[in-house]
């Protein structure tokens, strides 16, 4: 696996609560500079929760959270959700974190044909399966090259061959340097894996 280098992802003493039920309780754990780290833990556990923390797109009731900033070439996102633009293709959606950093688009159509879609790429995302859109966000997440990746359930509408393609693609960013923290039960994904956490009962084991 690769050597890990600088701390990218941090959280330290991490504490967060929904309608009064503690969901993190004190939570510390970090990943470093090309570093693939997954977080394992039965449904409920605080996984998703963990991962908007760290993203920035919530915040802790208590402790501090690195790199808790949204910015693609910072830290990408690969959300349950999704969260593709419905008005883009996916091609477009892809190259939008390099359009909106003012980068040259490059590298799409590359990624698009390593995770078995090339052929979809003037589709929007209404048009395709909720696999193939996993697999364009998947592309859209890791295309700007982002110190931090973090996916929740990358896997998770995917057959095994596609499965087996995201995970080389995750484990690629990684070894190019990438700190990459990934929420799944796939036992494919936690295989790759430098080092697998578990949270259960508000706490990294």
């Amino acid at each position: 696996m690769h050597s890990a280098g600088r701390v990218v992802i941090r959280a330290s003493g991490v504490h967060r609560a929904f309608g009064g039920v503690s969901v993190l309780r004190g939570v510390s754990f970090s990943v470093s500079a090309g570093e693939l780290v997954t977080l394992s833990g039965p449904s409920g556990s605080g996984k998703t929760a963990l991962l908007s923390l760290l993203c920035g797109f919530d915040f802790p009731d208590a402790g501090t959270v690195l790199p808790g900033s949204a910015s693609w070439s910072a830290c990408a996102v690969l959300p349950q959700s999704l969260g593709l633009a419905s008005e883009l293709t996916l091609e477009e959606n892809v190259a939008l974190p390099l359009r909106l950093a003012g980068r040259p688009v490059a590298g799409v159509a590359e990624l698009l044909a390593e995770l078995g879609i090339a052929g979809l790429g003037a589709r929007y995302p209404g048009q395709v399966s909720f696999g193939q859109q996993q697999r364009a966000a998947l592309a859209r997440a890791v295309v700007a090259r982002p110190a931090a990746l973090l996916a929740d359930e990358p896997t998770a509408h995917l057959d095994a061959a596609s499965a087996v393609a995201a995970v080389s693609v995750l484990r690629r960013v990684a070894d190019d340097g990438a700190a990459v923290l990934i929420a799944t039960h796939h036992e494919a994904v936690h295989e790759v894996a430098d080092r697998v956490l578990v949270l259960a009962d508000g706490r990294i084991d």
